[in-house]
């Protein structure tokens, strides 16, 4: 800060910067996840000044935008980001994709140059806006001190719409610099609460459930959590149903004694087959689509008449289904049938998806929470998750790859007495893999578990059924990962991570004994085939 400015601040007391914070912490902020550059440095010293947040570097803003969605799906709350200019906020933009479709309320703060200096067109001068509008609810430019406690308000409503988002806040320099106005309006902030859904929609839901024919519940959004899921259940034995989940979930407690979920399959034929000709109670979910569009299949996998649409994403589906399951004159969810105990797989063995799978049922804690992302090991772990004790899973609900370990990273902070595992594919962990740095630096109780098998595996998967053939010389070369084969057993560690490379069961067993005891991060190289 230079003179001139500290000469302002003593005259009113505080600068801009103080008032944003004043703002922000009121509206309900307490973590940063932070990659500032010289346009954010009058806010990083009213950081220092203020002590009141909670900052978190990262090497990437990817890390930081995906540790942010991971910290609000766990906890609730809305974190900040604070990143550099419009270049420094587009490298984070892909897991803010993914925050878009988890709803995860953000509120993003983009320095930008002086007011007086953007007509020079200076080499990091960009259109933020443009940049950061498709990922956030409302983007506001603070363009002068009277407007900050107004853009505050503003953008905590904006994460409210709807069922949640991000919002950006742009600061110019000379803005935060400036004195802050004596007179100013408080933050006004309304906590956010899902949408009722009406009683004509649930009459009239409960209207057609009450002809007879097959049913499924599909619970997405809110409808994810305990409550939710024994509602959802209730409803299904009410009709003699299913009751499955939309196929990536951002965030979903399972196992224990809660009623199994199917997850809604990938590829459209299987979620045809799945389907059935069942009709399809939509409760916080999205209804059925492609997840690509393949020629000689529709992308709207359930038709409209067979949709029961009882609660949008962003309404309140949990009350929803309990209304509809008293229209229906239903009961409490039966208990789950008994699953028989998981047990450690043979030690001698190789490793495989399944294998790792059957050891983690055996050692995870309860209320762990899993940060998914890959489909080597998400398949099977959601196939598996009702035998488990009670936990938490968060999937990548966008498809921007290299959320996992950002998303562990959130969570982690979120909840840092619980363990959480990163289940994660080696391909996209190259992504953001500056994610271990911080859980190193931070000191998270974080037990990676990356699976190796140096591949794409879903680009192969995808290949595989256009009838492509993987041996060809340039369809390996654009999916293959083994010339070089990656070292994330010496990678982890130069980031400052244990890490231990795992070929067996018993290997990997041993290793996540281990991990599960330590006060910091663990990352365990899981070979597969």
């Amino acid at each position: 800060m230079n003179a001139q400015n500290e000469t302002a601040k003593s005259a009113s007391g505080k600068l801009g910067a103080d008032l944003l914070l004043d703002s922000l912490y009121d509206g309900g902020a307490r973590i940063c996840f932070a990659n500032p550059g010289t346009t954010e440095l009058g806010l990083v010293s009213a950081l220092a000044r203020d002590g009141r947040l909670r900052c978190v570097l990262s090497l990437f803003e990817g890390v930081c935008t995906g540790a942010a969605d991971g910290y609000a799906r766990v906890s609730g709350e809305v974190p900040l980001t604070l990143l550099h200019l419009g270049p420094g906020f587009a490298n984070g933009i892909a897991n803010l994709h993914n925050a878009r479709r988890a709803g995860s309320r953000i509120v993003n703060l983009i320095g930008d140059h002086a007011t007086w200096h953007l007509a020079y067109d200076a080499p990091l001068t960009s259109d933020i806006h443009s940049l950061a509008q498709p990922v956030s609810r409302e983007v506001i430019y603070l363009g002068k001190p009277e407007a900050i406690t107004d853009g505050v308000s503003q953008a905590f409503a904006a994460t409210n719409e709807a069922e949640g988002g991000a919002a950006t806040l742009i600061f110019p320099t000379d803005v935060v610099d400036a004195p802050a106005p004596a007179d100013f309006k408080p933050v006004e902030l309304a906590a956010y609460q899902p949408a009722p859904v009406s009683d004509d929609v649930v009459q009239s839901a409960a209207a057609v459930l009450a002809e007879p024919g097959e049913t499924i519940i599909l619970l997405g959004g809110n409808a994810l959590d305990e409550e939710g899921i024994q509602a959802g259940a209730s409803l299904a034995a009410a009709l003699g149903g299913r009751l499955l989940m939309e196929p990536y979930p951002a965030i979903v407690t399972l196992g224990g004694d809660l009623p199994m979920v199917e997850r809604q399959a990938y590829f459209p034929d299987d979620v045809i087959a799945q389907m059935g000709d069942a009709r399809v109670v939509l409760a916080g979910a999205r209804m059925p689509i492609s997840y690509f569009g393949y020629e000689g299949w529709p992308s709207q996998l359930v038709p409209e008449d067979r949709l029961v649409r009882l609660a949008e994403p962003g309404q309140d589906a949990v009350a929803a289904l309990r209304a509809l399951v008293d229209q229906l004159g239903g009961s409490p969810a039966p208990e789950p049938a008994p699953t028989p105990p998981a047990s450690s797989p043979e030690p001698a063995a190789a490793l495989t998806a399944a294998s790792i799978v059957e050891e983690l049922l055996v050692q995870l804690p309860e209320d762990a929470v899993i940060s998914l992302e890959g489909s080597s090991m998400g398949g099977p772990w959601l196939k598996n998750a009702h035998r488990a004790p009670r936990h938490r899973v968060m999937t990548n609900t966008g498809g921007a790859i290299g959320q996992g370990l950002p998303c562990a990273v959130g969570a982690a902070l979120a909840q840092p007495d619980a363990r959480i595992i990163s289940l994660q594919s080696d391909g996209s962990a190259q992504y953001t893999l500056q994610a271990l740095w911080t859980m190193a630096r931070e000191g998270l109780k974080i037990t990676v578990i990356i699976a190796a098998n140096h591949r794409y595996a879903i680009l192969q998967t995808e290949l595989s059924r256009a009838d492509v053939p993987l041996d060809d010389a340039v369809v390996a070369n654009l999916t293959k990962l083994d010339h070089p084969k990656v070292d994330w057993v010496a990678l982890a560690q130069g980031y400052g991570v244990e890490a231990v490379r795992a070929t067996t069961n018993g290997e990997l067993a041993s290793a996540l004994r281990h991990g599960l005891t330590l006060d910091g991060p663990l990352l365990i190289q899981a070979e597969l085939p």
